[in-house]
């Protein structure tokens, strides 16, 4: 017994010290769920991830006292930001590469599974209509299930779209049978990204969606926000500069116009106010423009010939 105690114990050190050197190796951590991945597939998606990236596995136990003692050694109390992470079966990716590259290389190695009892859905699974090659004895169990059925040479049709199971409920039975004696796989199964931890952040799957395109849309209405609120309590702040020099000398030359006041900039202004004769010389010279074409298209409309009237055509079949 106490030789098993001991081998266990060799294990946790080594594990620890596997997991310390990964922590101090590398600043990225993919966090991913790893239900209904089996071996075979794991190894596969380990030779795809092979170069930058490690994937570590372990149970949530070990790896957060493992991070409790890095985070002891070490004082990268940053790294403590893990462990709440650590729920349900999960697996640790790290990795040197671009945290979305890697993201998208796991997704790849997804395979089809069929539904087995017991399973929560995916995805909303719907059985098409179409000839499902079963024999005609097989109507009863489409009758269980309230798929509306027939007989079409000789086998049993599916006549109408059917809502088999929605995302988020659980297989039955019956549905598994269905899918099973139709031959279809309807979910995928894969790693699958929770959380990910940048030096010390931990950030979730959708930032790392993100495009440059959408950080900037982001700081952009981010900065629209600060000068709105800047504007607002008079604050002066860089994001609102522009546009309190531009109010400012609104104000300035709102006051010029009104006094006697001038300087150089506003001299244009007062003159167009004192003689506004300066406008329509502009509104005329466009008005000629356009007046100008207006002849032209009378002249066609004179020029096309007159139809005759159906007066005419009558009186003319009489003479």
């Amino acid at each position: 017994m106490a030789v098993g105690r001991g081998a266990r114990t060799e294990k946790k050190i080594a594990y620890d010290e596997k997991i310390c050197k990964m922590l101090d190796t590398y600043n990225q951590i993919l966090v991913v769920g790893v239900d209904n991945v089996g071996s075979n597939q794991l190894q596969g998606i380990r030779a795809g991830l092979r170069g930058d990236s490690v994937i570590l596995m372990g149970k949530n136990t070990m790896m957060k006292r493992s991070i409790r003692v890095h985070a002891d050694n070490t004082g990268n109390t940053a790294i403590l930001s893990l462990i709440p992470l650590l729920v349900g079966n999960v697996g640790l990716i790290f990795t040197k590469g671009d945290l979305k590259e890697v993201k998208d290389e796991i997704a790849k190695y997804k395979v089809g599974a069929p539904a087995r009892v017991g399973l929560i859905a995916q995805i909303d699974v719907v059985v098409p209509p179409g000839n499902t090659g079963l024999d005609p004895s097989q109507t009863s169990f489409f009758q269980v299930l309230n798929i509306p059925t027939k007989i079409n040479k000789g086998t049993v049709e599916i006549t109408t779209n059917v809502d088999l199971i929605k995302k988020g409920d659980k297989v039955g039975s019956s549905e598994a049978a269905l899918l099973a004696k139709l031959g279809l796989r309807p979910f995928s199964y894969g790693l699958i990204v929770k959380s990910a931890y940048d030096n010390g952040s931990v950030l979730s799957p959708e930032v790392l969606e993100l495009t440059e395109d959408d950080v900037a849309l982001k700081f952009a209405n981010a900065l629209a926000n600060v000068a709105a609120v800047a504007l607002s309590l008079s604050y002066p702040s860089i994001a609102a500069a522009p546009s309190m020099f531009i109010n400012a000398y609104k104000n300035v030359l709102a006051f010029s116009v009104a006094t006697d006041y001038t300087y150089k900039q506003a001299e244009e202004v007062k003159e167009f106010l004192k003689d506004p004769s300066k406008f329509a010389s502009t509104v005329v010279a466009v008005d000629t423009s356009v007046g100008r074409a207006a002849p032209a298209k009378e002249e066609a409309k004179k020029e096309e010939p007159e139809e005759e009237s159906d007066d005419d055509l009558v009186s003319g079949l009489f003479d």
